[in-house]
């Protein structure tokens, strides 16, 4: 007699079918975090931004009008520019405001390796142009607040969302797109190139620090209360 024929287990065949579109869908979904945690890159392109308190040639943001010129060339990532900060900031804020000086802030972006792949060092140097275009007169709060926020070196850097709301909170707002789009990426890449090297360094470093055009070693930098000398 025939073999009779083998009833088809239809049980087993959707439990098997169901287990693999479950597989499938893990593995959609895990590509899909994957791609949404991954950085977007930002873009190379050097968008000159426009502003009165930008000079396009050095990348300077200007604050003040004094006769004497203070550049600083920082990276918002590096541990020593947030001293820096703390050490002679409130001062620098003085000597522009009675009229000493002239500080051209220069945001570069030279430890983007340092933010778990983020490139925080670009991203916040492009939001400080962002801010310099929309508000010149905010750019020294929105460095101050930067620095007070300051995230810690190899660790991922602020989000763009807490760039804006510190942005926000110096009266900036509006420039969501310029940040999340990387506007200015390109620009501060090309101006970093440019920064200064300091006399006994084989690369740039940060904090650089020139006063009326002349590089100053950081190890030569007076005490705090006494960069007045520097102008002597």
């Amino acid at each position: 007699m025939a073999q009779a024929a083998r009833k088809t287990n239809w049980f087993a065949v959707w439990v098997t079918v169901g287990v693999v579109v479950a597989l499938a869908l893990v593995a959609v979904l895990v590509v899909t975090l994957n791609n949404a945690a991954a950085p977007k890159p930002l873009p190379t392109e050097v968008n000159t931004p426009s502003s009165a308190g930008i000079e396009p040639e050095t990348g300077a943001i200007l604050v003040g009008d004094g006769e004497d010129r203070l550049d600083t060339y920082i990276d918002f990532m590096c541990p020593v520019c947030g001293q820096f900060e703390q050490i002679y900031g409130p001062e620098i804020q003085s000597m522009v405001e009675d009229g000493s000086i002239t500080l051209g802030i220069h945001p570069i972006s030279i430890l983007d390796r340092a933010s778990n792949g983020t490139q925080y060092s670009t991203r916040s140097a492009n939001a400080a142009y962002c801010v310099a275009v929309e508000d010149p007169e905010a750019s020294l709060p929105f460095l101050q607040a930067m620095f007070e926020n300051q995230p810690k070196e190899n660790s991922s850097g602020l989000s763009n969302s807490e760039i804006l709301d510190i942005a926000a909170g110096v009266g900036v707002t509006g420039i969501d797109s310029c940040v999340n789009d990387g506007t200015y990426a390109g620009f501060v890449t090309s101006m970093t190139e440019g920064t200064p090297i300091q006399p006994g360094q084989s690369g740039i470093a940060t904090p650089t620090i020139t006063v009326n055009g002349d590089v100053i070693s950081n190890s030569d930098l007076p005490p705090a209360g006494q960069l007045a000398t520097l102008f002597q």
